[in-house]
């Protein structure tokens, strides 16, 4: 975007980042309140379990699966639809034994029972088992504390290589605006219904990769800007800034959405979700990258300035 030498753009994006920052900080608390108050739907891969998915040819209804699996007094057993047509998940927890080759024992005869339920109650509708998934309690605990180190030290290199990279003023405003976008996409996914696994993690994190990138750009024009006009103020440079970076990000950003809205619509079960996380993500990591990081380089400078002039 062309802009005279006199101006900062068409966009005063700094009058504006109060209001947007107060709305930014709003959506997070809720965010938050709303993960610790009704939790995250884990997956097998964090809870542990055992997962079924089934595809009938003809039609089944999920009351009548889930009744004839309910009748089998399994403990805690779930049943949800699955993508388009008659495909259904069951999950349960499985009983554990006193041993872990009793635990086995019990858990492949309870997986006999299932399969025998949908193989002859419903021989008539063409069951087709296509996978069965089993995670241990153990390694379920273990992948969840791992998944969250990975965000954590993911942020914290981030924040480290931001202050290196740049300087430290700038590091604060990118791990932010990162720690939000992860927060608020984490909190649509799970107030939607849909259950977070090792996948949706590895979405997340790409989201973190996706945003950040976003952010540097924009934090490197900053830099390059400050320079000529120094003189004018440093709310003056951010705006210059993000109005000259504006259109690539707009692009940048739209291409990708467009990409992930695709595979949403189009794609089913593991990759749908993952599509949803991005859409949600890319959405949420654009409007941070200009009302969250950059106003928060400003609120360090001015901190700066206040201890510089104490």
């Amino acid at each position: 975007m062309t802009i005279k030498n006199d101006s900062f753009g068409r966009f005063d994006f700094v009058g504006k980042a109060w209001l947007f920052g107060g709305i930014s900080l709003i959506l997070t608390i809720v965010s938050l309140i709303y993960l610790a108050v009704n939790g995250i739907n884990y997956g097998i891969d964090f809870k542990g379990g055992t997962e079924i998915q089934v595809k009938f040819a003809q039609a089944v209804t999920i009351q009548d699966l889930r009744k004839s699996i309910d009748d089998l007094k399994l403990g805690e057993v779930g049943v949800q639809s699955f993508g388009e047509g008659n495909e259904y998940i069951v999950r349960f927890q499985g009983r554990v034994g006193k041993t872990d080759k009793e635990t086995n024992e019990i858990l492949n005869a309870d997986l006999g029972k299932i399969r025998n339920v949908i193989t002859t109650q419903f021989a008539s509708q063409g069951p087709d088992i296509r996978r069965v998934d089993t995670v241990g309690p153990q390694v379920g605990a273990e992948l969840k504390r791992n998944g969250v180190l990975a965000v954590f030290y993911c942020l914290l290199v981030i924040l480290i290589y931001v202050a290196l990279r740049f300087d430290y003023k700038f590091a604060p405003g990118a791990v932010l605006c990162l720690f939000h976008d992860a927060v608020i996409t984490l909190a649509v996914f799970v107030a939607v219904g849909k259950e977070v696994n090792v996948a949706i993690l590895a979405a997340i994190m790409t989201l973190i990769g996706f945003s950040l990138n976003d952010t540097i750009v924009v934090f490197d024009r900053i830099r390059e800007t400050e320079g000529h006009y120094h003189d004018k103020g440093f709310g003056f440079v951010i705006n210059r800034s993000i109005n000259e970076m504006l259109v690539r990000t707009l692009i940048t950003s739209g291409t990708t959405f467009v990409s992930a809205i695709c595979l949403y619509i189009f794609a089913d079960g593991t990759v749908e979700d993952i599509a949803f996380a991005m859409c949600v993500g890319i959405f949420f990591g654009t409007y941070s990258s200009i009302y969250v990081a950059a106003p928060l380089v400003l609120l360090m400078e001015k901190l700066n300035l206040k201890k510089a002039r104490a």
